[in-house]
């Protein structure tokens, strides 16, 4: 029986998302994939598609929607792929009981303000330079297990010499 993934968009959604594509040619042959636009879950306006407007609208009830519409949609067990915003969104509704069997969170900043985690394996992926992940101490402190790439930024997910390495390391974290 194929496992059955869901992938969360970052905060673009699907306006900026021709990088997505590597992800579901890449992992097609081992998952049934269903991919979310976290700007559809949220009921985000996308009108202006500029980084501190979507990030207020999310910050400001929409990751609360895309949680209570995720959480609508999946009622099985899922492996998930998520990235930025997403990955918080995956956190938030694992906490409210979506059933996550692994979830693999790259460049989730949002996280660093959880205090609790979801059930489930989870492994977070973020560059070195990116300003906003959580600390090693709030790692530790959840027991979250975590990887830095080195001189990378919260972008490296986007760029195509890294797409098959995230891939490599979901699926080698099942």
């Amino acid at each position: 029986m194929t496992k059955r993934l869901i992938i969360l968009s970052d905060l673009w959604g699907k306006g900026k998302a021709s990088w997505i594509q590597g992800y579901m040619d890449g992992l097609k042959s081992d998952f049934e994939i269903h991919y979310y636009d976290c700007c559809d879950l949220g009921n985000i306006d996308t009108d202006i598609h500029e980084q501190d407007n979507l990030h207020q609208q999310f910050v400001e009830g929409g990751i609360e929607r895309a949680v209570q519409q995720l959480l609508h949609y999946e009622k099985s067990p899922v492996h998930v792929l998520a990235f930025s915003i997403g990955g918080a969104i995956a956190w938030k509704a694992g906490l409210l009981g979506l059933d996550i069997q692994y979830l693999y969170a790259v460049s989730a900043t949002r996280i660093r303000y959880e205090t609790d985690k979801p059930k489930g394996h989870i492994l977070c992926l973020f560059g070195e330079k990116d300003e906003y992940r959580p600390t090693s101490d709030w790692f530790a402190q959840l027991q979250v297990d975590y990887d830095v790439i080195p001189d990378q930024t919260h972008y490296l997910y986007t760029e195509e010499d890294f797409i098959q390495e995230i891939i490599t390391r979901f699926i080698r974290g099942i």
